[in-house]
């Protein structure tokens, strides 16, 4: 597959929010796409950036548990229920250890555990 028809198949997988294509084109044609960040548009080059910093693999995936306390966390932030959102915070301190902790909260739960000094958000 030619550069410019790669850029389009991205281009066009992103414009349909199809980010698991997108995903499997980047991945497949990394270093190329790394040497020529600046040809892919703005949100292209946001999830290069992403499985950039991500391909490191040190970090394992979240598991079952950790998805529901986030959920958990998450709920408790929208409803504005701080005292149980301090008792989840208690009940997962190495999951809110994580770096990658801050995709998966919503807003609310940033500003409130950045609020609390449970995570930084940067």
């Amino acid at each position: 597959m030619e550069f410019q028809e790669l850029l389009n198949k991205i281009q066009q997988s992103i414009d349909k929010m199809d980010l698991v294509s997108a995903r499997k084109y980047i991945e497949g044609n990394i270093e190329e796409l790394s040497a020529n960040r600046h040809k892919l548009r703005r949100n292209a080059r946001e999830l290069l950036d992403f499985l950039l910093s991500n391909s490191g693999g040190e970090a394992e995936p979240l598991g079952r548990q950790d998805l529901h306390a986030i959920n958990i966390i998450n709920t408790y932030a929208t409803r504005f229920d701080i005292r149980s959102l301090k008792r989840s915070v208690e009940n997962n301190p190495n999951l809110l250890m994580r770096e990658d902790i801050k995709y998966y909260l919503n807003t609310d739960a940033k500003i409130l555990l950045e609020g609390m000094n449970a995570i930084q958000v940067s």
